[in-house]
């Protein structure tokens, strides 16, 4: 079942229980500005949008389907759709619809939006001159809402970002889940880009002088928080960008440690692969003149120290070798 909730400039917040959605345009009568928020819309909710508020039925399937990012002037109303954060998971953003009709705002949505209960607020404290303005400045503080609804959130990205680059940079410390961290902000920031920018596109469409969505009273609004909108985005992306860097920079310190690793393997193995190379023809005149048998010629050689002169004279030959082909090099360093 639809959860209701409507608000008006005269009487302030209804109690739910004292209308229904076939009496929402007699409670809101003389009421001056109103405002009725939809949370999670059923066939009666359907029902209303389309019989009731004769509202076009493209505008009304959005609302129960995949919608895009969107501003429309239709015959007798105005429609707008834009991406807000969810409150369950700041990950995650929802399309928000917005119907418009003569003092009439209707939002409908499937998820709680913080950014509705500070549309509530400000809606109470709005002054006289504020509410001359027309249903067009509501629909301007709803989508204030959404804009300062993200501000604090990029707030926390910048601190983490900052975080996480000291611990990418840090020479002392090595820190675990660095990476991880990244790979979530980045994920964080382009969940916030969906918002942001879906934000940019309604106020520029909005903005349109051939389009005439707004009135004139509060195009300047509208035009401020386009500006804020835009430098959103601009945070936004900076911050994805410094997240890359961030990214890029701590893996190509990776693979530097892997380098020198290997690089330190490579040696010990070139080591260990020269001794192995010398040891084998010692391994094998040891082994030779080390038979059990009568007929081995020692005294031509000249007996122990012969072969020990034998053995030595051919490590230095393989040393001698090694050098010229330039193996050696590690160890002159």
């Amino acid at each position: 079942m639809a959860e209701l909730r409507l608000q008006t400039a005269a009487s302030g917040r209804i109690p739910s229980d004292s209308f229904t959605l076939d009496g929402v345009l007699g409670a809101i009568e003389g009421e001056g500005l109103a405002w009725l928020d939809i949370l999670r819309p059923d066939d009666e909710v359907r029902a209303f949008l389309l019989e009731t508020m004769d509202f076009a039925e493209l505008a009304v399937e959005d609302v129960f389907g995949p919608a895009d990012t969107t501003a429309q002037k239709f015959k007798n109303h105005r429609f707008v759709v834009v991406k807000a954060r969810d409150a369950d998971n700041q990950l995650d953003t929802e399309p928000v619809a917005v119907f418009i009709k003569e003092n009439l705002l209707i939002t409908v949505r499937h998820c709680t939006i913080p950014a509705l209960k500070i549309l509530a607020r400000r809606f109470k404290k709005a002054d006289e001159e504020e509410l001359e303005l027309g249903i067009d400045f509501l629909l301007y503080e709803m989508l204030d809402a959404v804009a300062d609804d993200w501000t604090p959130i990029l707030n926390k990205y910048s601190k983490q970002l900052d975080d996480l680059e000291f611990q990418v940079f840090d020479p002392i410390i090595e820190y675990d889940g660095v990476l991880e961290g990244l790979h979530n902000l980045k994920r964080q920031l382009r969940e916030a880009s969906k918002s942001i920018e879906s934000l940019n596109t309604v106020t520029m469409r909005l903005l349109k002088p051939n389009e005439r969505l707004i009135s004139e009273g509060v195009m300047r609004y509208f035009s401020d928080l386009n500006q804020l909108s835009l430098a959103l985005v601009k945070r936004a992306n900076n911050y994805a960008s410094g997240a890359t860097s961030a990214r890029d920079s701590y893996l190509s310190n990776i693979s530097l440690q892997l380098a020198e690793s290997n690089a330190q393997l490579t040696e010990v193995m070139t080591t260990l692969t020269i001794i192995g190379a010398i040891m084998l023809p010692l391994t094998l005149i040891a082994g030779i003149f080390g038979m059990n048998n009568d007929d081995l010629p020692l005294e031509l050689v000249g007996g122990f120290w012969g072969i020990i002169t034998i053995m030595v004279a051919f490590a230095c030959l393989m040393l001698t070798f090694f050098w010229r082909r330039g193996w050696l090099k590690t160890f002159e360093k």
